[in-house]
């Protein structure tokens, strides 16, 4: 089973407008924030843009923890515009609301909702007032354009009378009825999907018979951790649920890596209720990503830690290169110079071709400030630097001639046949490459250190590019998926997903 869209993209919102869908996925501390994805068949998605990708509209100060910054966006399109709200939790942020014409931007400056907590909601009814019901589960009705809060919170139908967190709410009006989706049971491995429905958008709700309509809790299935859903109608009139989901791996418990993905299944009606159906897995060709960065800005795709000063960056200082100027001096310092894609793939290659002739940088895995493992050059050699919570351990340098240096990280999912019970998820792979293609690995590691398991939180590993003193320059970035991995250290690159 294979999510359609891979690497941490969790929370999933999902609106229609004619043949066209559109999604929107949490970002936690990473910037720019909310990125949208594009559709025409709900299964192939392509990133358009990030919602969030000015200062104005996103600030995740030094002390935005891990973890913390923007929380479950709701994307709907109503009255010839895109609307789309949000929590910042980091510090000086709230919900807020963001409008566009066009959803791959530009997006608007936020409209502040005050007292409205996480996964806030936007539903219009037929005499044009637009609910807003959150984390609890509560409501609220606003005036959206100017974010004022026009009534006093009330508690809605919070799922399950023994469930925790009862979170995502979702207002629909299907038919007859206004249906609440929501999720509970936790983030984790008791994660459901239950609705419940009513005549009023303010209720009463009646809960459906057959809750949850959505759990892999307490199953062998190899996604687990379902829930945080959104539905969507197709033209044809079928209907659709995205939601969240993990790929744990190894042994037990089973450590997720990639973070909480997007996952889509089918929905029928049965007596006024939705029944979800099996997962769909997407048959897309699998591709390269390579950037050779000649472009004067950044492809969407790429994300920094909480801030991306101006003068941190530049593709125009030396053409074709990506240069990156230090700010703090490590990825375990919260402002850190990085710039870096989600992993999507159990097994992947990355690669990179780095000039440290006036400074010291490298590739790194991060997951968060106390866990990451990085491949780091300069001062004539190549070290590997291990953070796992409270220890940090940097290996001898291997001495390399002077001029740029090739990096490279292999990460190698573990076989399901090994079965045993403490088997790692995958182990990375890091050290130099010749021009040849040859590997010289430097350290292996574990790679459940760098999982939500060990680590806690909600994010998943991205790889990328970081100064840690200095200037650094980059001339490309690579990054394969792989299928299998010779004793040589040369990978065979999936060439097709296939359809489960």
């Amino acid at each position: 089973m294979q999510p359609v869209i891979a690497g941490m993209h969790p929370d999933p919102s999902v609106c229609r407008v004619g043949d066209d869908y559109y999604l929107a996925c949490s970002s936690f501390e990473y910037f720019p924030g909310v990125p949208i994805f594009h559709s025409r068949d709900l299964v192939t998605w392509r990133q358009i843009g990030n919602a969030l990708d000015r200062p104005s509209q996103l600030s995740l100060p030094a002390s935005t923890p891990s973890s913390g910054g923007v929380y479950a966006p709701t994307l709907r399109h109503h009255d010839g515009r895109f609307w789309l709200i949000t929590t910042n939790v980091a510090p000086g942020g709230g919900a807020m609301i963001f409008t566009a014409v066009e959803a791959a931007g530009p997006w608007s400056e936020p409209i502040r909702v005050p007292g409205v907590g996480i996964d806030p909601d936007l539903a219009w009814d037929e005499r044009g007032h637009c609910w807003c019901t959150y984390a609890g589960v509560e409501q609220i009705r606003i005036e959206p354009a100017t974010g004022r809060v026009l009534t006093r919170p009330r508690r809605l139908w919070s799922g399950g009378a023994a469930a925790q967190a009862p979170e995502a709410p979702h207002l629909y009006r299907v038919g007859e009825y206004w249906y609440l989706l929501i999720a509970e049971g936790g983030t984790e491995r008791g994660h459901a999907v239950s609705i419940a429905r009513g005549t009023d958008p303010e209720g009463p709700f009646e809960p459906c018979p057959a809750n949850p309509i959505l759990s892999h809790r307490g199953t062998n299935l190899p996604v687990q951790n379902t829930g945080h859903a959104d539905l969507v109608e197709g033209p044809d009139g079928s209907w659709w649920m995205v939601f969240l989901g993990v790929r744990p791996g190894g042994g037990t418990p089973g450590w997720h890596v990639l973070g909480r993905e997007t996952f889509l299944a089918p929905v029928t009606w049965v007596d006024g209720w939705p029944v979800v159906g099996d997962l769909v897995s997407p048959t897309a060709v699998e591709s390269v990503v390579r950037d050779d960065f000649d472009s004067a800005a950044l492809a969407v795709e790429w994300v920094s830690v909480r801030s991306r000063p101006a003068g941190s960056w530049s593709t125009a200082e030396r053409p074709g290169w990506l240069t990156l100027q230090a700010r703090d001096p490590s990825l375990d310092e919260p402002c850190v110079t990085f710039v870096g894609r989600r992993q999507q793939h159990p097994s992947c290659r990355v690669s990179a071709l780095i000039d440290t002739s006036a400074g010291r940088g490298g590739l790194a895995v991060r997951l968060d400030e106390h866990h990451h493992y990085e491949v780091e050059a300069g001062d004539g050699g190549v070290r590997v630097i291990a953070r796992i919570g409270s220890v940090r351990h940097t290996m001898p340098a291997w001495p390399v001639p002077a001029g740029p240096v090739r990096l490279r990280i292999d990460v190698r999912a573990a076989s399901r046949d090994d079965g045993h019970p403490r088997q790692e998820p995958d182990t990375l792979h890091l050290g130099v490459e010749d021009e040849d293609g040859h590997f010289q690995v430097l350290a292996e590691l574990d790679g459940r250190y760098l999982s939500t398991e060990v680590a806690g939180g909600f994010t998943g590993r991205v790889i990328g590019m970081y100064a840690a003193a200095g200037t650094v320059r980059f001339d490309w970035y690579e990054y394969a998926p792989a299928l299998s991995w010779r004793d040589d250290g040369r990978s065979e690159v999936v060439a097709s997903r296939a359809s489960a």
